[in-house]
């Protein structure tokens, strides 16, 4: 069962706001949907939340934070005072971006893994590398098999990479390539009982510099093995993809739903960033980052519809994220309450 948290003191003044805040879901989404939950809008909705009405949004168990959020107590900290807070904030896994991070004083893995299990933690995945030009760089093409016997010994059921295929650019014939490359990892981690996945950004969501018909990530999905690779959605960073890119190159409309791409292949999703961001056309990226449940997209909606499919509810792992947040302790604190608060509609 997920640790519940402390009702947060800015909590109604957020679910208030959300309830005023438009959509970033799209109609495509809708239509498959159906009209969808929304947050509560009333102070009174509030303690409805903690009173047991309505099924919780975010299934127990299943909120983890990426610890590249955190990294700056990390380095000034070290992990145990982190975990220590993680637990007090009610999350239930870690998502590594590295095993050190700059800790305060060194940490073998074996203590690593001791230590977040104390806290009631479990390390759910891990970002590494994809490729680099030293032979000697922890990443998958350079040292594949150091890197999944770390990720063996944290018990690691999924080990990723937050790198874009883009190693050999970004024409189809080089997609493909490397998606050949993420069938060997993806293969290899099998073999070892965990699950390779990549995490997006907005440009995997862009177009073939030489087929503007075709887009990279579908590319990406069609030419990896469903069994042995797999997608970490990066909520945020693929409805900035939609912002930015649908439209082709020369104009015409390329429209897409992100929430799509999970409904039609939910065994393809173990795991997801909760990301936030309020809408601002002027930004290149079509979003300014902000803390889980500060900004437009609608969570109650997104994790409610890949819950609700059947055999779904528990097959999911839910990591929030922000990559520059103002204070990083609070940010997991807001997040953590936002995303318990939510419930289902009765």
């Amino acid at each position: 069962m997920s640790r519940i948290s402390q009702p947060d003191p800015e909590l109604t003044h957020r679910l208030t706001r959300r309830g005023m805040l438009g959509v970033a879901a799209g109609a495509t989404a809708a239509a498959l949907l159906g009209a969808a939950a929304t947050p509560a809008t009333a102070a009174g909705e509030t303690a409805d939340k903690t009173s047991g009405r309505g099924r919780p949004v975010l299934p127990p168990g299943r909120l983890g934070i990426q610890l590249y959020s955190l990294r700056d107590k990390v380095s000034t900290l070290g992990f145990a005072p982190v975990f220590a807070e993680l637990e007090k904030y009610g999350y239930d896994e870690v998502e590594f971006a590295g095993y050190t991070q700059g800790s305060a004083g060194p940490i073998t893995l074996a203590q690593l893994k001791r230590l977040a299990r104390d806290h009631g933690l479990n390390p759910i995945g891990s970002h590494v590398g994809y490729y680099s030009d030293d032979p000697n760089a922890y990443t998958f093409a350079q040292n594949l098999t150091k890197v999944l016997d770390d990720a063996q010994a944290l018990g690691l059921k999924h080990i990723g990479t937050a790198s874009g295929p883009f190693r050999y650019g970004s024409t189809v014939d080089a997609w493909k390539r490397a998606a050949e490359e993420f069938n060997t990892y993806g293969a290899a981690a099998k073999a070892r009982g965990m699950k390779f996945y990549q995490h997006n950004h907005s440009e995997e969501f862009s177009f073939a510099t030489d087929n503007p018909k075709v887009r990279l990530y579908d590319l990406l999905l069609k030419e990896t093995d469903p069994d042995l690779v797999f997608l970490e959605m990066d909520i945020y960073w693929a409805y900035s993809g939609q912002f930015r890119f649908s439209k082709r190159p020369d104009g015409t409309p390329a429209p897409f739903e992100p929430l799509n791409y999970v409904l039609r292949q939910p065994h393809r999703y173990p795991l997801f960033h909760v990301k936030d961001g309020v809408s601002d056309p002027a930004n290149t990226y079509g979003y300014r980052m902000t803390d889980v449940g500060d900004g437009d997209i609608d969570y109650q909606k997104f994790i409610s519809a890949v819950t609700r499919l059947k055999g779904e509810r528990l097959a999911h792992h839910w990591q929030a994220e922000h990559d520059q947040p103002t204070e990083s302790f609070t940010f997991a604190r807001r997040s953590s309450a936002y995303l318990h608060s939510l419930r289902e509609k009765c």
